[in-house]
């Protein structure tokens, strides 16, 4: 029996379904998707159905281009309870997109294996390239918290322990404005772009209104926020979306500089701490770079996450050509992030 779309309009009732999903991902979750329509995206959201049963759901945001035309795009979607429909939905996607839509982006969320081989299709669907990180580093946080310590690397363990001593404090923190700060410095001096602030308030805002929770992390020490992230979670995943940090540039009363107490590191470990007794079972650290790269930003950050163990993933990205026009879509998106790259940090790659 074929699948068919059935959009629908009760975000609580679509993000139960992405909620309960085995093949899942926040990024489906509806407040991700007014996120994204806070930046130009038109979400749309479906339940996938098989005659009388729901087989999924997805969410796909609509994003306009030059002379009317559009692309269609599924964030780490679509949800699903069995990856062998995903070549069924092309035919359905298919009769539901307009004229003016040139092609359709996936992300299924079903992680491979760092060592797997990779698909190079499922059905209509080709690989291609991805929106989000492809590669990225997870944790298992069905793990005991003491099995989590000791795969920690011995200068992670060492580091959590001198920010404990120090008496830094990492929890979940309301104060947006703190987290800004530190998420904008190290945009700055990394070279890095970022989305305007009603992107991130949008999200937290909405992503707690359905089934999901998005929320800021910050470890700070005598009151001054040092390190901090944005977490998105839903059903078994906790996702680390967006960070940053500063050093601490204060000195003590004889004008010393303060020593350095490991905040990161802290902010990390009580963040995997607080997603495993909030009862999630996956913690996605949220990309690292294809090749490493000493000399760049991201390098410093995969040692960092790297330091906490987990295991490498990837997220291939899967595509479907509606319209002639797709290649050069296609191509024109690719030169748009060429230029920003060069534009932000003078270089054409990409930061992961």
């Amino acid at each position: 029996m074929k699948l068919t779309l059935l959009e629908i309009k009760d975000p609580l009732a679509y993000d139960e379904v992405v909620r309960s999903a085995p093949i899942t991902s926040a990024l489906q979750g509806w407040g991700y998707g007014q996120a994204r329509k806070a930046i130009g995206y038109v979400p749309h959201r479906f339940l996938i159905t098989r005659g009388q049963e729901t087989v999924g759901a997805l969410q796909l945001l609509r994003m306009p281009l030059k002379f009317g035309f559009s692309w269609l795009y599924a964030p780490r979607g679509p949800s699903l309870w069995s990856l062998e429909d995903l070549a069924e939905l092309a035919p359905a996607l298919k009769r539901w997109a307009r004229p003016t839509d040139v092609l359709i982006k996936l992300e299924p969320p079903r992680p491979i294996a760092s060592d797997d081989p990779i698909p190079e299709a499922h059905g209509l669907w080709q690989r291609g390239s991805p929106e989000q990180p492809e590669h990225t580093l997870a944790l298992d946080l069905t793990q005991s918290e003491e099995a989590l310590f000791a795969q920690l690397h011995s200068m992670a363990r060492r580091n959590v322990r001198t920010a404990q001593k120090f008496g830094v404090e990492a929890a979940r923190d309301p104060h947006f404005e703190d987290f800004w700060t530190l998420f904008h410095a190290t945009n700055e001096r990394a070279k890095l772009g970022e989305f305007p602030r009603g992107y991130y308030t949008t999200m937290l805002e909405q992503a707690d209104k359905y089934g999901g929770e998005a929320y800021t992390f910050l470890s700070r020490h005598g009151g001054k926020a040092l390190a901090g992230g944005f977490f998105l979670a839903m059903g078994k995943g906790v996702y680390y979306l967006f960070g940053g940090s500063v050093r601490d540039d204060r000195v003590d009363e004889a004008g010393v500089p303060l020593k350095d107490v490991k905040a990161p590191t802290l902010f990390y470990w009580n963040a995997i701490l607080d997603a495993k007794r909030r009862g999630y079972e996956f913690f996605d650290f949220w990309g690292i770079p294809r090749e490493l790269d000493e000399s760049k930003h991201s390098y410093g950050v995969f040692k960092m996450k790297e330091g906490f163990g987990g295991f490498k993933l990837w997220y291939p990205a899967y595509e479907l050509d509606l319209n002639p026009l797709a290649r050069l879509a296609r191509s024109k998106r690719r030169e748009r992030k060429t230029q920003l790259n060069l534009e932000r940090r003078g270089t054409a790659e990409d930061v992961l």
